[in-house]
């Protein structure tokens, strides 16, 4: 017997707190602090990757923590900013016009602030739209691409900082960023070079011999140690900007940089929202609620909304602190509150300390964050379940590269709308033959007419037959039809505007292949309909009318029936008696119908539940046979 599913992340402020034990405060406590001593020196690295100075990454730690533990419904999720959300701020913030000046230029600063703001909204008014379930729907080989278009730009970018150059691009896209990579090695710094290969081997040595320690801190300290006490800054090698002490300050949005932004703020958004959820779901316990994109979507756009008044980079959930937290224990958003702490402390008191931080260490842990980005793994598995989606994803992969980032989510986007597309636009009917049980799914091969007999529709389980609802077979493949010309097909799923026309052919091609002077359509499976189905139901009608072949529906919906009678051509369906209640209502040319069958007390349903037995005396019932 399955297991329950697991309830929904409760609502209301800090969700995760619901039933919380106080004895979990010490382990949430130690794991935050440990999440901490990964998310605080990676969120100053990837402030590099957007250009900005390392303090705004810290800033990150801060309030977009807090608001997430106060609406998210992961108790392990890290919310701060990820590789791929700060490489695509880059991007933004390169091609706004109005941005001149520096890295720190006060220009640039209400920019990333405009933009974070603008990321939140979206995503909350995603949230009221209840969005959730189908931004989500972004397919697997799409967000493979992204990543790997995401990865190789930032990697490339680290390049000129790792061998101590003094030119260094970021957020130009893949392709200048690599022409600087290659003219770094014209201008390298031999001490910056073995900082970097130091740094880079201590990451994953750490990483895979040690996997609980925090890798990224103890970097950071070894290189804040190497500039204060070893002299290496006389050798060359060059240590970030200073930070400010202190907490950040509010900065307001500029509005007349929103039309420039918007685009930019669209893609950021759906990927700040897929990746979160996706972590959310990874890290997530078995025993934990399941979660709820429209609640992750509410508390994502928060975290952005009221971070960007204090110009974070705009907010997403972090695999690798993620995973930190959860491998130390954690039980509930308390983990994210002290992380929260452990940054306003850093800021408060350890920022003449950071000072000492060299670019080329920052580098390396950019370098070893992002390369996991480029997952091959992914490609090879792409091949054993569909090779379009492969070659989805090297199309996204590749016009993110060449065409730059935002480009490439564009292009995501849209081909996961063709791959949505491409999967509804496939018949959605199946040809039914009588068997012991009823009126059951015919397999697929060639059948012989079969003799007329009484039964009704069968949906019992185990009567699913062998029919592929991904295959379309040739009008003779599947062919059923009894001695009197009755052929009856059943939809396997709701018509749309994309599947119905598919769906129209294949049953005319049905019609025509059996010679059928009476057809039987069983929709039980629809419970909503649009104009454009009932108007291909009807051209239908009328072409198979034309050839001497009458419909009939039956299986229709009763909560259906009202939207379909808005249509003159169902109420004259109705009335000429051509929607019934069982497929042995329907009066066949030469015979009588036939009665309903009296041995079973009750219908069979797709579950095998018994239900009631249908009216005999009221022909026109639209309850599914």
């Amino acid at each position: 017997m399955a297991a329950p599913a697991s309830p929904r992340a409760p609502w209301g402020l800090f969700p995760t707190l619901h039933g919380y034990r106080i004895a979990s405060l010490r382990s949430d406590v130690l794991a935050g602090l440990t999440a901490g001593a990964v998310v605080v020196p990676q969120a100053m690295a990837y402030a590099t990757i957007a250009d900005l100075p390392v303090q705004y990454g810290l800033y990150t730690c801060m309030l977009p923590m807090v608001v997430y533990a106060a609406l998210g419904g992961s108790r392990a999720l890290s919310m701060s900013t990820t590789s791929t959300i700060a490489t695509l701020v880059a991007t933004s913030l390169v091609g706004l016009s109005t941005v001149s000046g520096g890295g720190d230029s006060e220009a640039r600063i209400r920019a990333l602030a405009t933009l974070t703001v603008l990321v939140g909204a979206l995503l909350l008014a995603a949230r009221v739209l209840r969005l959730g379930s189908l931004v989500q729907n972004i397919s697997h080989a799409t967000l493979t691409g992204i990543k790997a278009s995401v990865g190789l730009t930032v990697a490339v970018g680290q390049v000129p900082k790792l061998l101590g150059a003094r030119e260094t691009l970021h957020g130009h896209g893949f392709v200048p960023e690599l022409r600087a990579a290659f003219r770094a090695f014209s201008d390298i710094d031999g001490t910056t070079v073995l900082l970097s290969v130091v740094s880079l081997a201590a990451l994953v040595l750490v990483s895979r011999v040690w996997p609980r320690l925090p890798a990224p801190l103890i970097v950071v300290t070894g290189g804040i140690l190497a500039a204060t006490f070893g002299g290496i800054t006389d050798r060359g090698v060059s240590l970030v900007s200073p930070i400010p002490a202190g907490l950040p300050a509010i900065v307001l949005p500029r509005l007349g940089d929103v039309p420039h932004l918007l685009p930019a703020a669209a893609a950021i958004a759906i990927m700040a929202f897929l990746e979160s959820v996706a972590v959310a779901r990874e890290v997530r316990n078995r025993k934990d609620p399941r979660i709820d994109p429209d609640q992750e979507l509410l508390a994502v756009g928060a975290a952005s909304l009221v971070g960007g008044f204090t110009a974070v980079i705009p907010a997403a959930g972090g695999f690798s602190q993620s995973a930190v937290a959860q491998r130390a224990g954690a039980r509930s958003q308390v983990v994210s509150v002290v992380t929260a702490l452990l940054a306003v402390l850093v800021a408060l008191f350890l920022a003449p300390v950071l000072d000492h931080m060299p670019e080329a260490t920052l580098g390396a842990v950019v370098l070893v964050a992002t390369l996991g980005l480029v997952d091959v793994r992914e490609f090879r598995a792409l091949t054993r379940f569909d090779m379009s989606e492969l070659w989805i994803a090297v199309a996204t992969t590749l016009v993110g590269l060449f065409s730059g980032l935002l480009a490439g989510v564009a292009a995501g986007v849209l081909m996961t709308l063709f791959i949505v597309l491409r999967d509804l636009d496939r018949p959605q009917v199946e040809v039914l033959r009588h068997g012991p049980g009823g009126w059951e799914p015919a397999p697929d091969e060639p059948l012989q007419r079969v003799a007329p007999a009484a039964g009704g529709i069968s949906h019992a389980a185990g009567t699913t037959g062998t029919t592929n609802p991904t295959s379309d077979p040739g009008p003779t493949d599947t062919s059923t039809l009894s001695d009197d010309g009755l052929l009856v097909l059943r939809l396997r799923g709701m018509l749309y505007t994309a599947n119905v026309r598919p769906t129209v052919e294949r049953t005319a091609q049905l019609v025509r292949a059996t010679s059928a002077r009476t057809l039987v359509l069983e929709v039980s499976a629809m419970d909503w309909v649009s104009s454009t189905v009932v108007d291909e139901l009807e051209d239908l009608d009328d072409e198979l009318a034309e050839n001497g072949c009458r419909l009939f529906l039956t299986g229709v919906e009763p909560a259906l029936e009202p939207r379909l009678r808005a249509s003159d051509w169902f109420r004259e369906l109705e009335s000429q008696g051509r929607v019934v209640s069982t497929v042995d209502a329907v009066e066949v040319a030469g015979r009588p119908p036939h009665p309903p069958e009296t041995t079973t007390p009750g219908r069979a349903t797709s579950s095998g539940a018994g239900l009631p037995p249908d009216d005999p005396g009221d022909p026109s019932a639209s309850a599914p046979s």
